[in-house]
């Protein structure tokens, strides 16, 4: 019996555009479980994003209620929901956001401080985590401009995870990266997922959705379909087969 995370009920997110009220998610009822790798899928303008920042916290629904450990955060403050984002949530975006005055090792710091004033500790979690996503240490005191795209999504990752979050949120980790660099920053999200840590990622990418163990498919704010991968296994083609499947199924 898998163990639920974080739960919506009646989950609706709506805007007004040009005083006419948009509909971006519908009445979303959805659970999300401990360990699993959870993938978003759908068109341009399913909402996708949208439901990722409500369920992280980032944004507040409209209506509908989100459970996180027995706790209603939805009718958080700003301000309590700055807290849980800080001691429960790690995001990895497609834009990297590093600071550029600060060093690779000092940006993951300067998050961990925010949670935990142990600096000797955080210095210790920090490298077991570049160790983790091969950043050596001689990369871990350059400045942002002075590495790779891939060096510094992955330290976006080690960043993530700094405060060792429940549950770490990826928007499109992979859309700015080359394939060779999408694919390293991938095998690592894989590596963290296969060691316990939950993943909830959105992506247009099909390579990317492989990874998932399970899909789900939004469509005009609402979850249409959702398929159960299993764990990811390198190079198995019936994998693929089945996500293609399901994909089409959706309207893909």
């Amino acid at each position: 019996m898998k163990e639920t995370l974080l739960k919506t009920e009646k989950l609706s997110k709506s805007f007004s555009n040009g005083g006419a009220m948009q509909h971006v998610l519908r009445n979303i009822d959805l659970e999300l479980y401990k360990g699993d790798f959870t993938v978003i899928m759908g068109a341009s303008g399913a909402g996708k994003s949208t439901l990722l920042y409500a369920l992280s916290g980032m944004d507040t629904p409209t209506l509908g209620a989100i459970t996180f450990g027995g706790r209603v955060i939805s009718s958080l403050s700003q301000d309590g929901l700055a807290v849980f984002r800080r001691e429960h949530c790690g995001f990895v975006f497609q834009q990297i956001y590093l600071v550029d005055g600060m060093s690779v090792m000092d940006n993951v710091l300067s998050a961990g401080l925010l949670v935990n004033r142990d600096k000797s500790a955080l210095v210790r979690r920090a490298k077991e985590l570049f160790a983790a996503v091969d950043i050596p240490e001689e990369t871990q005191q350059k400045f942002p401009a002075q590495i790779s795209g891939g060096e510094a999504q992955r330290a976006g990752i080690v960043r993530a995870l700094i405060n060792s979050p429940n549950i770490l949120f990826a928007d499109e980790p992979t859309g700015a990266l080359n394939s060779k660099t999408g694919l390293d920053v991938l095998d690592t999200l894989t590596r963290f997922n296969e060691q316990g840590q939950s993943i909830v990622m959105v992506t247009h990418d099909m390579r990317s959705a492989r990874r998932g163990n399970r899909i789900l498919y939004l469509k005009d704010g609402v979850i249409l379909g959702e398929c159960d991968l299993g764990r990811y296994a390198h190079g198995d083609a019936q994998r693929h087969q089945k996500l293609s499947a399901f994909l089409g199924e959706m309207g893909w």
